[in-house]
């Protein structure tokens, strides 16, 4: 079995135990990971590989997501979160048009200082494991880019609903307690979804539920998606069925055999005849060589 599963991860759960989930429902040593850790406290869409799509994680992490914030303004939390401590209240003055005002100082290339307790590394230890122990290091800025920020609304208590289009490396309840510090009154990240993830969309996502369903009915391979379906950002280069010999033995692929020019690009798809065969390196000479060969036919 070898592709992408879509899969919801509701609140309270952590992205390893959604692989585990997965993995306790496939064939004894099936391949499991997923593609993009969400925050136990966090929900939404969780690509997940499966077989040869484990070897494909990094060219599907730097993706596009989309992400459904709820700030809330006038406290500001240890975490940055709804999971911390509150640690400063002020009060609110800013309305729905001071917000949607800040939000464009928030677009593009920025910096962000990442928080305390993250799984960022410092001399061996997560940051985290430090932070518990009350412990706080001087952290650099990161730079990082959100590629946009839509204003959804305004709740009570001072909350604003707020979508995010960004990469990978952005840590959305930084952005939130930043966007509090900008407007003056503080605040924190109250609840966060991800919505989108490259090709993988919340609406077509499969609750733990529906794959305990259709593994016990025999179906869950019906729900992968094909391996090169979240590779469509990548160009492609064909070779003829007669080289077959030539990609199961993962040989490099010779620029005359290849149905057009290689792209002068990192990473290209490669296809047999219409078979997807895996990801090659387009060579100065002209050729394309593996950097994983997955064809099985």
């Amino acid at each position: 079995m070898n592709g992408f599963l879509n899969v919801y991860k509701p609140t309270g759960r952590t992205s390893s135990d959604l692989v585990v989930f997965v993995r306790k429902r496939l064939p004894r040593g099936t391949a499991v990971g997923h593609g993009g850790t969400l925050d136990p406290e966090a929900s939404g869409v969780l690509p997940v590989c499966v077989g040869s799509a484990t070897r494909l994680f990094d060219y599907i992490i730097d993706k596009r997501k989309t992400y459904v914030a709820r700030l809330r303004l006038g406290a500001v939390t240890d975490t940055q979160d709804a999971t911390g401590q509150v640690i400063e209240t002020r009060p609110v003055t800013a309305g729905e048009a001071d917000v949607r005002r800040v939000l464009k100082d928030f677009i593009g290339d920025i910096e962000q200082i990442p928080p305390m307790y993250s799984a960022i590394k410092r001399d061996g230890q997560r940051l985290y494991k430090l932070a518990r122990r009350g412990e706080t290091v001087a952290l650099a800025p990161r730079s990082c880019r959100v590629d946009d920020i839509r204003y959804l609304g305004q709740e009570a208590g001072d909350v604003h609903l707020l979508e995010i289009d960004c990469g990978k490396g952005v840590y959305i309840r930084t952005l939130c307690h930043d966007i509090g510090e900008a407007l003056g009154c503080g605040g924190h990240m109250l609840t966060l979804e991800r919505t989108a993830a490259g090709i993988f969309k919340i609406g077509d996502a499969l609750t733990p539920q529906a794959i305990d369903a259709l593994a016990g009915e025999g179906r869950l391979e019906e729900a992968l998606i094909p391996l090169d379906a979240p590779l469509d950002h990548l160009p492609a280069v064909r070779v003829p069925e007669r080289f077959r010999h030539a990609v199961v033995n993962g040989n490099p692929l010779k620029a005359h055999w290849l149905d057009g020019p290689a792209p002068r690009t990192d990473a290209v798809r490669v296809y047999l005849g219409q078979t997807f065969a895996g990801i090659g390196a387009p060579q100065p000479d002209g050729s394309v060589r593996f950097r994983a060969m997955l064809y099985q036919g």
